[in-house]
């Protein structure tokens, strides 16, 4: 049963065992929240009055993958923002994971720090999107104060970092389950660690401690879909280091393809890319930035690619995972489906 479906069974709970039937009160209720459903419907929407709405089944699970947001509301991120809650209004979102570098350019200096309200708090203000955004680290926290980033979760009740690298089950329709395994890569990759000046907390972490984790986690997840995010990709077409993919090729893929992961998810290039390697079991998607994109041309193993900025809804069941690409018109450029 998703979140929706619970919160209105639980509703028509209460209703009928306070007086054994329908209430006055629960009929006035009831014509309420229809009301506001019709007023929904009315709003003009600026910006977005039309976007692409996918034909979901009710009982699936839905997130969005978003990164690469921090602009201070500026270039594509307040329409995009504005989007992502629209859409919610029409589908049963359950949480938001937030792929890293949601501040540019160095990160937060604290709890404190302005940068949480102008690049966070006041753009992704609409009412369906206070939900759960599970999110991690990109290099440009590491730039700034990461162990803010895990501390802000004691601010807001939607950020949840519980640490630099933890995983989650969700369930999946209605009998299965998916497993997010959410990891911290600017330490696993060596240009972070050795310029300690510009990232002086990527080589303090321990890189084996997380590898050995990550495969443990893997091994005893008992879960039908399991993801992994993290904010660097592993395969991607792009201006940046090779070392940055070779890094994360040698340290991490052997662990993805060992434990036959369905997906890696990541940000950073600020552009769409589904890839899938020759021979390859993982998918990798990488996730477009949620304000300002960059040009892509295809690689090796390339399904799809696209400069356009915006973001990824998930919908997950028991045999089926599909994921949408949204631009910032609400149009969706590619979907693509997993079955087993």
């Amino acid at each position: 049963m998703n979140r929706r479906t619970y919160l209105q069974a639980l509703t028509a709970l209460f209703a009928t065992t306070a007086l054994g039937s329908c209430s006055q009160g629960s009929m006035e209720r009831k014509e309420e929240k229809l009301s506001d459903k019709a007023d929904k419907a009315a709003t003009l929407l600026p910006g977005n009055a039309s976007f692409d709405v996918p034909n979901i089944p009710e009982d699936n699970l839905n997130f969005y993958l978003v990164s690469d947001l921090g602009r201070n509301g500026y270039y594509e991120q307040k329409p995009i923002a504005e989007l992502m809650g629209n859409l919610a209004e029409k589908i049963d979102l359950e949480f938001i994971v937030a792929a890293g570098d949601t501040h540019h350019f160095n990160g937060v200096a604290s709890t404190q720090d302005p940068l949480w309200m102008t690049n966070y708090e006041l753009v992704y203000s609409h009412p369906e999107l206070m939900l759960d955004w599970f999110a991690i680290n990109g290099n440009h926290e590491y730039r700034g104060n990461t162990q803010a980033v895990q501390d802000y979760s004691k601010v807001s009740r939607r950020w949840i970092a519980p640490a630099r690298y933890y995983s989650k089950v969700f369930e999946a329709g209605e009998n299965e389950a998916l497993e997010i395994f959410f990891i911290d890569t600017p330490p696993l990759i060596d240009k972070y660690r050795k310029n300690t000046e510009k990232y002086p907390d990527a080589g303090k972490q321990n890189i084996e401690e997380q590898l050995k984790w990550l495969d443990k986690a893997l091994s005893a997840s008992k879960a039908k879909w399991k993801l992994v995010v993290g904010h660097h990709p592993i395969f991607a077409d792009t201006s940046k280091s090779d070392t940055e993919r070779k890094d994360m090729q040698e340290r991490v893929k052997p662990i993805l393809d060992k434990y036959g992961v369905d997906m890696y998810l990541c940000g950073h290039i600020h552009n769409f890319q589904h890839i899938k390697p020759a021979g390859s079991q993982v998918e990798y998607l990488v996730n477009s930035s949620g304000s300002l994109a960059r040009k892509v041309n295809q690689t090796e193993g390339t399904q799809f690619c696209s400069p356009e900025a915006g973001f990824t809804l998930f919908s997950v069941n028991d045999n089926e995972l599909t994921f949408f690409l949204y631009n910032s018109k609400g149009k969706i450029l590619y979907q693509y489906s997993l079955k087993k």
